[in-house]
């Protein structure tokens, strides 16, 4: 049976793909293990490779202030990313890179045992929803994916870029909030 200290102590390992050798830092999560929502990212940036954890940055501010619209913090929540190193210049992960990736996240999902999943943008949807995602068409839309509840929304530093999605992302969160308060146990 998994651990989360065994799982971490594994991961700090790897070098499955060349990231593991221009990180700083393994980014392997935040936030509380026993969530029943996981927010799953792309991959760290800067940032986040300097800090060795999730969402610091600009995109994490803005994150935690769209955490907060929905009355939820990190303390709340568990966030991991699709990849646990840095690609160089913030680049999408390969696929080569999530698939060497793929086997921690789901080691975690197994662990966190979320009633919900929530997927920051394309690359994550890609991952966890359906390989073929448009995350312009298919936002806010929940899917069933393994017994859960996913749903992806646009990814903060996206917001960042085109402040014109924020409406949107407002709605998915809308929609997040009263998903969460229909299905989760904890009184959010």
């Amino acid at each position: 049976m998994d651990t989360w200290e065994k799982l971490k102590q594994d991961c700090a390992g790897c070098m499955a793909c060349s990231l593991g050798q221009t990180r700083r830092h393994l980014v392997f999560a935040d936030g509380f293990e026993g969530a029943e929502v996981m927010l799953v990212g792309e991959g760290p940036g800067e940032q986040e490779d300097k800090q060795g954890l999730p969402f610091v940055g600009p995109a994490g501010k803005l994150l935690d202030q769209m955490l907060e619209m929905i009355d939820l913090d990190r303390s709340k929540v568990y966030i991991a990313n699709t990849v646990k190193c840095r690609p160089p210049g913030n680049r999408d992960p390969l696929a080569v890179e999530q698939e060497a990736c793929r086997g921690w996240l789901d080691r975690q999902i197994a662990l966190v045992d979320p009633k919900i999943i929530v997927c920051l943008g394309r690359i994550a949807a890609m991952e966890l929803i359906k390989e073929d995602f448009r995350i312009t068409r298919e936002h806010g839309q929940w899917f069933q994916v393994g017994g859960r509840r996913v749903i992806a929304t646009y990814h903060p530093s996206a917001l960042l870029r085109d402040p014109t999605k924020r409406p949107e992302a407002f709605m998915d969160l809308r929609e997040i909030r009263k998903e969460i308060r229909a299905i989760c146990a904890h009184t959010y």
